[in-house]
């Protein structure tokens, strides 16, 4: 998944909905309608980049449908099915210390709490339990071993410093 510095994925367009264009999405945010509070939206489609405004939307089941300006027709809002949408990370709310979107964490280098490298977060994954940081060996990695760490505070996660582009983990390297 690649972004734009200045930008974040917030979800992604699933489908279509009924007949007048809109479209059901998979919000990445938290709570899962947290998405419909961004109105200009990039929306990244076969390496295309197109913009977007959300006209409106709303809860629909477990998921969200939305209306985008311009789009009326069933056959349009399908060729937008499996786009990325994303919006700047200005616009993203500020967070309390000591929390982090998961775009501040990837790409951090992971180290143990004895300076071992492991190498840096890729991504991460939502497991329900908790979240799981996904970290990919770089050459000044202690091996080549890609590694799913618990993203658990103060547990696990012993630092994150993103000035130093570090994370400090208590984590066993043979597990």
């Amino acid at each position: 998944m690649t972004q734009h510095p200045q930008e974040t994925v917030i979800g992604r367009i699933t489908s279509v909905f009924g007949v007048k264009g809109w479209l059901k999405v998979f919000s990445y945010t938290d709570p899962k309608d947290g998405i419909l509070n961004y109105r200009d939206w990039t929306l990244v489609h076969d390496g295309k980049r197109i913009p977007a405004r959300l006209e409106e939307g709303r809860r629909q089941g477990q998921g969200i449908v939305v209306r985008l300006k311009g789009i009326d027709d069933r056959d349009v809002a399908l060729t937008y099915s499996g786009a990325e949408i994303r919006v700047p990370t200005e616009e993203l709310p500020a967070l309390p210390e000591g929390e982090y979107y998961w775009h501040q964490l990837e790409g951090l280098e992971v180290f143990t709490v004895d300076g071992e490298c492991f190498g840096f977060v890729h991504h991460l994954v939502e497991t329900g339990a908790n979240d799981v940081l996904v970290v990919r060996a770089s050459e000044s990695s202690i091996d080549q071993r890609e590694r799913l760490i618990p993203y658990l505070p103060d547990q696990v996660v012993r630092e994150v410093d993103l000035a130093a582009n570090r994370l400090v983990v208590d984590w066993d390297p043979e597990f």
